[in-house]
């Protein structure tokens, strides 16, 4: 199995990111180790979580992700060969978005006891409130990086302008330096990532790890009428890219799946692996037949004329 390298760090990770928002939300316990038990024997190790999922399901308070991985590595004994993403800073029904320092060291300690282990390898910034000094926020993650409990550090949904001033400031006061950019990024939605986001990550050589990497399940082909939103939760949501431009990338996907005999997330993983820093876009699967469609991708070379294709599609 193919491994990649993540910026500036010593993390190794397989070229899918698992997602976890899906832990004590649509999957049980249960049917959570059995999809991270078949996704390490694929041969991955990257699994992305965060300390708010899944505080939207009815009787959850966030953390219950957190909480089965944590378990499955304790009862799998396998924390060393996994590579584990959490994040801070995000809302949930009880509190704002918020990268206070009081705020991180308290949350980084509630996220280790819930994941059962003593370091976290990759430490988001999940959103950003846009308040917080940078430099108030870069001085929790130095604390908690000194300390042993996050090895490196990532952002996510943060503005171009706090995401320079951050990078900037840890190259001139010796502070962590975010290491990857967790975009949202995918067939369908590509200018602002390619046009605000690409630049920064090309001049700081950040490694990209994109969110909605199939767009809610639209790339996957399923959702191809206004009927097909009851084929899953995610279908209201799908459900925004069913216009000319949708259609044309499903279109696209449906001939070079054809092509390469493989289905169309496949396909559009493939393309997201293909474009410059993207290290492991982010991905979510309920079943066994899902996670060997995302498997799949990282096998599959598209050509020259495939990519014509698709960046023509999705325009």
């Amino acid at each position: 199995m193919e491994k990649i390298k993540l910026g500036k760090t010593d993390l190794k990770v397989g070229r899918i990111n698992f997602g976890g928002n899906v832990f004590g939300w649509t999957l049980d316990e249960k049917q959570s180790f059995e999809i991270l038990d078949a996704f390490v024997a694929g041969g991955f190790n990257f699994i992305d979580t965060a300390n708010t999922y899944s505080w939207w399901v009815e009787g959850n308070v966030g953390g219950e992700s957190e909480a089965i991985i944590g378990k499955w590595m304790n009862v799998r004994g396998n924390r060393d060969k996994m590579v584990i993403a959490t994040k801070v800073g995000s809302a949930n029904g009880e509190h704002g978005v918020d990268v206070s320092k009081a705020y991180i060291l308290k949350s980084v300690d509630e996220s280790l006891k819930r994941l059962q282990t003593d370091y976290i390898d990759l430490y988001y910034t999940h959103f950003d409130d846009g308040v917080t000094p940078v430099e108030e926020t870069l001085s929790a993650y130095d604390e908690i990086i000194k300390a042993g409990k996050v090895r490196y550090i990532g952002a996510s949904n943060i503005s171009t302008v706090r995401l320079t001033e951050s990078l900037d400031l840890a190259e001139k006061e010796g502070l962590p330096q975010y290491q990857t950019l967790q975009p949202l990024y995918n067939l369908v939605e590509r200018s602002t990532y390619e046009k605000d986001y690409a630049p920064i990550v090309e001049k700081y050589e950040l490694s990209v790890l994109s969110y909605f990497s199939l767009a809610s399940g639209f790339l996957t082909g399923k959702y191809r009428s206004q009927d097909d939103a009851q084929k899953s939760v995610r279908g209201a949501t799908a459900m925004k890219y069913l216009n000319d431009k949708g259609l044309n990338v499903l279109n696209a996907l449906d001939q070079i799946s054809s092509k390469h005999k493989c289905k169309p997330a496949t396909i559009a993983l493939a393309w997201l692996m293909a474009q410059p820093h993207v290290a492991a876009p982010i991905v979510s699967a309920t079943n066994k037949n899902q996670l060997e469609t995302l498997f799949a991708a990282p096998e599959v070379i598209l050509d020259k004329e495939d990519l014509v294709l698709l960046s023509d599609a999705s325009k």
